[in-house]
């Protein structure tokens, strides 16, 4: 716990507001030297959770949908933390699909955790949502705005890397969820030559991000996910590489504890329009659950 705020809870009675976009998988998931802490690569796209929290003095603690009990867990934390004796209710709204691989339970936490702060008048930084998030389940590092490396297990900050170029995902989704503490709990065991090859494409991702170099950014997430098929398989992966290289895409992006998977392309590219037709009508043969998302500009 980084600080206590004493709040005066029967003048904070207005309604509070918060919102947390939501990823596409990650551009890298792996484990680093010396002792195989887990870690990824966030990749943010413009898909949001929005929470909204009515303080209610004298009232239980409700919430809507009621079967986000992890956000009604983060709450309670946090009305313990600050000394605030309150219930009310906490209502969630979500673009972001459950069980594919695109952040949907973080950022529901995160949007859970800006509303009760905006509610009480608090300053809460990113580092004081990873301690309310702590123990409730493996976060995805979306309560930082930029792109981060982060310990999801360990739910803390490695660093920032910044701000991603703009970039199309013609998304594929292989159907199903996929339970991420559950996969989480299982034991990667990644080779040591492994754990090097993370190192070092960690180092090139934080290089690409901070210069713009978005074909190194589609190679490192290829490899990612050509190295994530042993834990959890994606059946398409290997048309799609396919189709990246015919449309010349700059790679693809996986969802690595999910079911989602996308072929990037650069908003930049003087091609654009007509690479995302093709990737589009090609993509669409393989799948019948199809989106185009976009990175957060």
């Amino acid at each position: 716990m980084r600080r206590t705020t004493s709040v005066d809870v029967q003048r904070a009675t207005r309604v509070g507001r918060g919102r947390c976009f939501g990823t596409f998988g990650e551009l890298i998931q792996g484990a680093l030297p010396p002792d195989g802490r887990d870690f990824l690569v966030t990749i943010p796209v413009a898909r949001w959770s929005y929470a909204r929290f009515a303080p209610e003095p004298g009232r239980p603690l409700r919430v809507r949908p009621s079967d986000r009990t992890k956000s009604r867990l983060l709450v309670e934390r946090m009305l313990g933390r600050y000394g605030l004796d309150v219930g009310g209710l906490l209502t969630i709204r979500s673009t972001l699909p459950l069980g594919k691989g695109m952040a949907s339970s973080s950022a529901d936490l995160v949007a859970s955790a800006r509303a009760v702060a905006d509610a009480f008048g608090l300053a809460l930084n990113p580092a004081e949502i990873e301690d309310s998030l702590r123990g409730i389940e493996p976060s995805d590092g979306v309560m930082y705005d930029a792109v981060v490396a982060f310990c999801h297990r360990e739910v803390c900050l490695l660093r920032e890397l910044g701000r991603l170029p703009p970039l199309t995902i013609v998304g594929m989704d292989e159907g199903g969820t996929v339970d991420t503490v559950a996969f989480n709990e299982v034991p990667k065991a990644y080779g040591e030559a492994e754990i090097r090859e993370y190192e070092a494409m960690l180092a090139a991702a934080d290089e690409a991000v901070r210069s713009g170099d978005v074909r190194t950014l589609g190679r490192l997430a290829t490899r990612s996910a050509e190295m994530n098929q042993r834990l959890q398989p994606k059946r398409l992966l290997t048309q799609a590489v396919e189709l990246s290289a015919r449309a010349g895409a700059l790679g693809v992006v996986a969802a690595h504890s999910g079911t989602r998977l996308g072929v990037l392309l650069a908003d930049t590219d003087p091609d654009y329009d007509a690479k995302l037709a093709y990737l589009t009508a090609a993509c669409g043969e393989l799948t019948d659950s199809l989106n185009v998302e976009y990175t957060l500009a």
